[in-house]
């Protein structure tokens, strides 16, 4: 018989694998970030997208959202029964063909269909990485781990984007795509299947937090939840039925919004001013290393001042940044730009899950981050329709800025009227009270 594993929690004692699942979050957001560049920005000359098709341009971006979404949640129902580390697996090995089918594609349905593939990968990889953290830190490091998850991700995004520029220049767009992505996708298989350990064991022995007197302190759990949640409950529970639980999620959906446009809209724009695909690639750059890089500072001040102000603020911030793009000319404002809405989004990104995750029980934790990430990567599907039809209406592609600007402005008054803050320690529940919010 197997000796029991010591189960203890937090970063420190459980350096390890963090920092194995930290990687893997880098190889996931590279994943990702090898379509962020090259694609949207030859649709037209390599993939036959007739040029001012705005609707079939975002078509891949909608796909993705849709199916990402979805495997979200499936992916946080699975974890629950299956453990962590095979649902990572599995979305590894869902993305093997994606390379395969961006080289071969004879035509932009090819390239719809690897982001369908794509979106799997995304929902069940980005998820377990996410969750497995969480089960290994403590309830106070919850801001900080989700920071550092965040900024390996988007890390890994950005510096794909460079890459498969330099690579697309070097050796044409489909074999730079086709190396860089079997490589990644190759390296992430081999490593999960040999050095992940599962953290479903860790999430089953979560100590309450507790504060600095001694005391314990009671999250304001939602009131009335079973025992053992269906997956109904905890759906309708996490969507609407609980009001924070609502305004974190419709503000998730809506800051997606701003990653769809970057995706199909930021090349597509750029190119059009007549910058080069590497150039293109450190612009956009610019905002998924700020993005990345600040989340270290944002996640964990939200343990210290708390996630509200943080996410809110971050909305309003990440929405101007999109603003400013089309308010002046030149690779030096445009990088100043992005670096704006990169910001924001660092503000918001690791906070609106830190949020879910203080209210969520871990007995039902994995289920309601993946109900909220359903929501969330949803917006990519919405916001890309949302998009097209805005571009389409204007005729040029300036018309999907100023509906993302705006989207952005609302969604965060929505959120800093429905929502409230969440840290146990600054809002715990009064001890005899439902810890719940009204």
């Amino acid at each position: 018989m197997a000796p029991e594993i010591e189960i203890r929690h937090g970063i420190r004692v459980n350096l390890g694998q963090f920092l194995h699942q930290l990687f893997q979050v880098l190889l996931v957001g590279m994943t990702i970030g090898m379509m962020r560049t090259v694609v949207p920005a030859l649709a037209e000359s390599e993939f036959g997208v007739p040029r001012g098709s705005f609707p079939l341009l975002v078509a891949f971006v909608v796909g993705f959202g849709f199916v990402k979404g979805a495997l979200n949640f499936v992916a946080g129902r699975l974890a629950e029964s299956w453990g962590r580390r095979r649902v990572l697996l599995l979305g590894w090995v869902t993305a093997i063909p994606i390379p395969l089918m961006i080289y071969f594609a004879p035509s932009w349905d090819w390239i719809v269909a690897a982001t369908l593939l794509l979106g799997v990968n995304q929902g069940f990889t980005w998820s377990m990485t996410q969750t497995a953290k969480l089960d290994l830190t403590r309830p106070d490091q919850r801001g900080l781990t989700i920071g550092f998850n965040e900024f390996s991700g988007y890390i890994g995004v950005a510096v794909a984007g460079i890459a498969t520029g330099y690579l697309a220049n070097q050796f044409g767009p489909r074999l730079g795509l086709l190396v860089f992505g079997l490589a990644v996708i190759g390296l992430a298989t081999l490593t999960t299947a040999l050095f992940v350990k599962d953290t479903l064991p860790w999430a089953r022995k979560e100590k309450p937090m507790a504060a600095t007197n001694g005391a314990t302190l009671h999250p304001r759990y939602p009131a009335g939840v079973s025992a053992k949640p269906s997956t109904r409950e905890i759906f309708t529970l996490v969507t609407w039925r609980d009001r924070r639980f609502f305004a974190v999620c419709q503000a998730g959906l809506v800051e997606k919004f701003v990653d769809a446009l970057i995706w199909v809209f930021y090349p597509v724009f750029l190119y059009g001013k007549g910058v080069s695909l590497p150039g293109i690639g450190w612009i956009v750059g610019v905002y998924g290393f700020t993005w990345g890089g600040a989340q270290l500072i944002t996640g964990r001040l939200s343990d210290h001042w708390g996630r509200q102000k943080l996410n809110v603020g971050g909305m309003w911030v990440c929405g101007a940044g999109v603003a400013l793009m089309l308010l002046g000319e030149g690779s030096a404002w445009w990088s100043f730009a992005a670096a704006v809405s990169g910001v924001g989004m660092a503000m918001l990104y690791p906070n609106l899950s830190a949020a879910v995750a203080d209210i969520s029980a871990p007995h039902w934790r994995a289920s309601a981050i993946g109900t909220y990430r359903f929501w969330r990567d949803l917006g990519y599907g919405i916001g890309a329709l949302g998009l097209g039809l805005a571009a389409a209406s204007s005729h040029s592609v300036e018309g999907a800025f100023w509906f993302v600007a705006a989207a952005m402005a609302m969604s965060g008054l929505g959120l800093a009227i429905l929502g409230e803050e969440t840290h146990p320690r600054l809002n715990p529940a009064r001890v005899g009270t439902a810890a719940a919010s009204g």
